[in-house]
């Protein structure tokens, strides 16, 4: 009895190897047969975070056919080198990743991944290239020019950056990136000035101040600290009380007053503008107000942060701020209607040529 299921089991063994073993055999045939089809076609997909694109259909078309030198539609399929062909797409600084593979109709799939700029730089020198996510850098291109946070000053015009150069690089990718996350910090930055001793300087959409950075390390407290900044003092004392704002302290924000102070229909102008853009980031201020507290003393505006703290606390004594009247007499709104420091710069057009100057060597 033992023998026969012995017997039963070696033949059941046999029967599935030799079943693994046709279908295989079949597989091997199908491939060699499809291998010896005829390519019918490709279908170009490129993906990337917005509708538009650095690079189209025909600029990756180029890069396959090798500017038309090598035909596709036609060629035996065994002729193409698919990771061959990835590899030269990739090296394409517009292309993050490829993928090629042959449908079940012989028709060559292209995917192919676009890079995202998230900012545009500008060297000591004046050239300019965008960068991505990942710090790499990106050139400039006639079929679009992104909306991106600007920054002016980078101190290498090489490609090849040196260990400083290359951190620095990747301190503007991270902050930009924040940048375009936030809708306050988007309203408010018009462009970021590195300085020569790679500390930087905001210079605000709107208003005459100029906000002191300090290097690009915490950048995330640094603009929340600056949010509440705007929210809690300059909504009261006007957008241009102050002439210069520094958060590169910890924990505080440090105002310098105007030397001319504003006049009443500018001050009220100017408090306008700093409303619109505390509205434009209201989604982020219930959270925001549960995190800080600020107090504000009379040399200059300190914003303090105290993490225990969930209440916003001010002594309106100790800051000296305008007269804010209730009303604008009428001529007094049509002189200043077209005051130009009123007027509202647009972030992130890469078409308004920002302030570059040159450095002395």
């Amino acid at each position: 009895m033992s023998i026969k299921k012995h017997i039963r089991k070696i033949l059941f063994i046999s029967f599935w190897c030799l079943a693994a073993a046709g279908i295989l055999v079949l597989l091997i045939a199908a491939v060699k047969s499809r291998q010896q089809k005829d390519c019918a076609g490709y279908d170009i997909e490129i993906s990337g975070p917005s509708d538009e694109f650095f690079i189209d259909q025909k600029d990756v078309e180029a890069l396959l056919t090798n500017n038309g030198k090598f035909s596709i539609k036609g060629r035996e399929i065994q002729q193409f080198d698919l990771r061959k062909m990835e590899a030269g797409l990739k090296n394409n600084v517009w292309i993050s990743s490829a993928e090629l593979f042959f449908d079940n109709d012989q028709v060559l799939q292209v995917r192919v991944k676009e890079r995202q700029p998230i900012a545009r730089v500008f060297t000591v020198g004046g050239n300019s290239f965008y960068i991505d996510s990942a710090a790499v850098r990106l050139p400039l291109s006639d079929k679009l020019s992104a909306r991106l946070p600007v920054f002016t000053g980078f101190p290498s015009e090489g490609v090849k950056l040196n260990r400083a150069d290359s951190l620095l690089m990747r301190q503007i990718s991270a902050m930009s990136g924040y940048i375009l996350r936030d809708s306050f910090s988007m309203a408010l930055v018009a462009q970021v000035d590195i300085r020569e001793n790679r500390e930087m300087e905001i210079i605000p959409t709107i208003g005459k101040q100029v906000i002191e950075w300090g290097d690009a390390t915490d950048y995330e407290k640094k603009f929340r600290r600056l949010k509440l900044f705007y929210t809690k003092v300059l909504s009261q004392t006007g957008l241009d009380y102050y002439e210069r704002v520094k958060v590169q302290y910890n924990n505080q924000v440090v105002g310098v007053k105007h030397a001319e102070p504003l006049s009443k229909a500018d001050s009220l102008q100017a408090i306008k503008k700093v409303m619109e853009l505390i509205l434009q980031a209201q989604t982020e201020q219930e959270r925001l107000l549960k995190m800080d507290s600020i107090t504000v003393y009379k040399k200059g505006a300190h914003l303090r942060s105290n993490e225990q703290n969930t209440a916003l606390t001010f002594d309106s004594t100790e800051i000296e701020k305008p007269t804010i009247p209730s009303a604008v007499p009428e001529e007094k709104k049509n002189e200043n209607k077209e005051n130009p420091t009123m007027k509202s710069r647009s972030p992130y057009e890469t078409s308004r040529k920002p302030t570059v100057k040159p450095r002395k060597t």
